[in-house]
């Protein structure tokens, strides 16, 4: 009820690209966000979308973030993993043309899953240097597997807690941040801090379901106002963070 509740008032606010006077955002909204090209990438993502959703097999899941709203099981089917996933073709999409878009030479994921999203972006530039970060082993082995059956060796997943790989890490810079493993208030501002270390003039911070709970959605509005943060973008399923220093400070309501 929540989710519905904020989704009817992001209608009401949202917009296109008419009315968004910085050239960044507008030209972000529609060469990136819009952008109708059919590119040839998006056959090979369906299609690991449908292998993922016939795929019978169950693997043993250990939830280190706060877990699945639809799944509560231990055991589970990659396929039902893969039908409840936040990564719609939709979504995968338009995360191939971002990454198209910026062109990020390193990439970090927090929750690699079912490697959906690290596919996606892997496609997008066999250049860039992705780091992902899955909790759960066998979810982690079973991603693993896929990457090196599909040739994408520009992929280097870590297993375990995200604190202590993202502590492992630093001081690594990263020009792109997908944090989508860890749906707590708490853990996803505590992430936000340490990962801003991180940053340069021009990264990108991307959050998954913002409006996930009331707690995932006060964590949105407090890294809005963080002095560090000049441009915010709400598309209601993602929420985009940019430390451009030549900004004004602004938030958009963005329907995509």
């Amino acid at each position: 009820m929540y989710q519905i509740i904020q989704y009817i008032k992001f209608l009401v606010k949202s917009t296109n690209q008419h009315g968004v006077h910085s050239p960044f955002v507008f030209n972000l909204v529609t060469k990136c966000f819009y952008d109708k090209t059919n590119y040839d990438a998006y056959k090979h993502i369906l299609n690991y979308i449908k292998d993922l959703l016939k795929n019978r097999t169950s693997i043993t899941v250990s939830d280190l973030g706060a877990g699945s709203q639809v799944m509560k099981q231990k055991e589970r089917s990659i396929s039902s993993m893969a039908k409840n996933a936040g990564s719609t073709n939709k979504r995968a999409k338009l995360l191939y043309r971002l990454v198209n878009y910026f062109n990020p030479k390193t990439i970090l994921e927090l929750g690699t899953s079912l490697g959906i999203s690290t596919h996606v972006m892997s496609l997008a530039d066999q250049e860039t240097k992705i780091t992902t970060i899955e909790g759960c082993p066998n979810i982690s082995e079973f991603s693993k597997a896929n990457f090196k059956k599909s040739n994408l060796s520009n992929i280097d997943i870590k297993t375990g807690d995200f604190n202590n790989v993202i502590n492992q890490l630093l001081p690594n810079n990263y020009d792109l941040v997908f944090f989508d493993g860890n749906h707590q208030k708490e853990a996803t501002l505590e992430y936000f801090e340490t990962l801003l270390q991180t940053t340069n003039n021009g990264s990108i911070f991307i959050f998954d379901d913002i409006y996930w709970s009331k707690g995932m959605t006060e964590a949105w509005e407090s890294i809005k106002q963080h002095p560090k943060v000049t441009v915010t973008i709400d598309t209601f399923f993602w929420g985009f963070v940019f430390f451009r220093k030549e900004q004004v400070k602004e938030h958009f309501v963005i329907r995509v």
